[in-house]
């Protein structure tokens, strides 16, 4: 989700309750376009990151800190000169923009008590620190904006600082009284003349456009997934054209603004984390509920908020890209062979007639003797059916020509019949060990999962070992749960630790759960004796659904049963197992209840 004024404001709202009236003890430059303030206020001390990168910017407080260049950068040196040891008098945003100002006070070098600000504008690739005296004048900023990169505003040292001009968008805080009558803290020079439900109407009418469009085109520091969440809450179909909604769908959706309005002035805030799975999708500052089908993990701050959502996006993101080159080449196999076995099913189906061709011999030798010559054809009973049948004759033969004709057909469909029964049977097991592959790489999490995938492509020989290469040291580990009665339970995540955890690691009693027909993991429960409650075997179920091809399907079929039941046919492929006399059950794969053990 993007840094919106929503956001920012509950960004604000923390920083406030954290940092006012704090000093600034360090300061440092880790990047080129970061910086990282440590705050000491009330006892405690505080790390603040200031990100201007173009493609993530950020600002939240933080328990990590970051190594400096041994050279500290001109920006830094400046900051330390002027604001070694300043106090944070206010923290500001001015109305919802996507700008943070911090107010210092400090000594300068004849002693004279000082104000200067800090603004950190976050704004995608415009996103900017700058650095400003008293008068809103520019002493410097950590990128320059010159007028030949912008023609709406210059960053330099000397110039005036302002807030460009939104074009054509409002601030949706006038809407409320609290805010226009001056009663809430840390309003930045903004206009507070009202608007109200007249002036909204007239906004979304003037749009012809979808709703959730028009609303976050019309009010600063609305995202299109918070615009959406409007509309969903208000019980509108966000892409209804604002200009048709009828009187009583604005009114709905001017007074759920307000609601949310109100929310962010009283700071209100529910900072959380919306999670498909494992993999986190969404942040938000306010609750979003038109996600009904996503996990929601709730935070006491939004710094953890962005801190976490942040380093799991980028543990997905860069696994994905690690494994995109596997993904290419178990992709294109498995097309190749889906193509052959689609092929080779047709080719089945012609040999369906070979039965056919030896009963027309048969006929024509039981029968031949009534054929006249130049015969096209020949009607006889079929003893084996009882009813007559037209058999097609070719004039220039004899009938024992014709006969033996059938027969050749039929033995040639009958040896493509029984090679291709073996084929089919060879490729469609190759199709579910690629996807079982596939299934892995979905699953993977860190870049030692992808090294046992790359190993069974070696030796599937899906990849060539380069000379010299020896097999690669195996350090990943299986998924550890535990369930809700304490019971230990175990996620192969790809065919090798599958089969080390169903015939090497489980025993006899223990028990087995995978997906019906689907790839996926091996699930083992470890009973240690003991008898297994329902919930757990529930629990397991929902792992073994959730780590499967079918996790996206409201329910799973589940084959489920004791280890020693499960057997591993010979010269079978990794991961592929048979078994005869399971249960089954049916379940969801929300496994978001079940306590996972991190493996050190």
């Amino acid at each position: 989700m993007a840094f919106d004024g929503i956001t920012i404001a509950n960004i604000v709202s923390e920083l406030r309750k954290s940092l006012s009236g704090g000093r600034i003890y360090k300061i440092a430059q880790p990047e080129s376009d970061e910086l990282m303030l440590t705050i000491k206020n009330n006892g405690s001390q505080y790390r603040l990151l200031l990100s201007a990168d173009a493609s993530l910017p950020l600002v939240y407080l933080t328990q990590t800190n970051k190594p400096s260049p041994m050279t500290a950068p001109g920006f830094c040196m400046l900051l330390r000169k002027h604001l070694q040891n300043a106090r944070i008098v206010t923290i500001a945003q001015p109305g919802l923009e996507r700008i943070i100002q911090l107010e210092l006070e400090h000594l300068n070098e004849l002693g004279d008590l000082c104000r200067k600000k800090l603004i950190i504008e976050v704004m995608g690739k415009h996103s900017n620190i700058i650095f400003c005296d008293d008068k809103n004048m520019i002493i410097d900023s950590i990128k320059h904006i010159s007028g030949m990169v912008s023609s709406v505003r210059e960053v330099l040292p000397g110039r005036n600082y302002f807030i460009p001009q939104t074009q054509n968008k409002w601030n949706p805080l006038r809407f409320c009284p609290e805010y226009t009558s001056g009663k809430i803290t840390g309003v930045a020079g903004e206009d507070n003349e009202a608007l109200d439900y007249i002036s909204f109407c007239e906004h979304m009418r003037a749009r012809p456009m979808p709703a959730y469009k028009a609303l976050y085109s019309s009010y600063t520091g609305l995202s299109p997934i918070m615009a959406q969440e409007i509309c969903y809450r208000s019980r509108i179909d966000a892409d209804m054209p604002a200009n048709a909604l009828e009187n009583d769908a604005l009114r709905s959706l001017y007074n759920t603004l307000c609601g949310m309005l109100r929310q962010i002035i009283t700071d209100d805030f529910s900072p959380s984390i919306l999670y498909n799975g494992r993999e986190p999708v969404e942040f938000a500052a306010l609750p979003l509920t038109l996600y009904e089908d996503k996990t929601v993990k709730n935070f006491d701050s939004i710094s953890a908020v962005l801190e976490q959502y942040y380093a799991e996006r980028s543990i997905v993101t860069r696994i994905r890209q690690k494994s995109v080159d596997l993904r290419k080449i178990v992709q294109t196999a498995l097309e190749r062979n889906v193509k052959k076995y689609d092929l080779q099913l047709r080719q089945m189906q012609d040999t369906e007639k070979k039965d056919k061709y030896k009963v027309y011999g048969e006929l024509i030798n039981t029968y031949g003797y009534n054929i006249t010559p130049d015969s096209k054809s020949m009607e006889a009973l079929n003893y084996y059916t009882n009813e007559t049948i037209t058999i097609p004759l070719d004039p220039t033969l004899t009938p024992q020509e014709n006969a033996q004709k059938y027969f050749e057909k039929y033995g040639k469909l009958k040896r493509t019949y029984e090679a291709l029964s073996e084929l089919t049977v060879q490729v469609k097991e190759e199709i579910e060990h690629l996807e079982s592959i596939l299934a892995a790489l979905d699953i993977a999490m860190q870049e030692e999962d992808l090294v046992q995938i790359k190993e069974e492509l070696i030796e599937s020989g899906y990849i060539r070992r380069k000379g010299g290469t020896k097999k690669a040291k195996v350090t990943s580990k299986p998924f550890h749960y535990i369930s809700s009665d304490g019971f230990h339970m175990y996620v192969g995540k790809n065919n090798y630790q599958n089969d080390e955890l169903t015939f090497k690691f489980a025993t006899g009693n223990d028990w087995w759960f995978h997906a019906k027909k689907k790839a996926g993991s091996h699930v083992v429960v470890k009973t240690e004796g003991q008898e297994l409650p329902d919930r757990t075997f529930e629990e397991a179920a929902r792992l073994a659904a959730y780590y499967s091809k079918g996790r996206e399907q409201d329910k799973v079929e589940i084959d489920y049963i004791q280890k020693k039941h499960v057997k591993k046919p010979a010269g079978a492929k990794p991961g592929f197992v048979v078994y005869y006399t399971n249960y089954s059950m049916m379940i969801d794969s929300d496994i978001s209840a079940i306590k996972q053990i991190i493996n050190m």
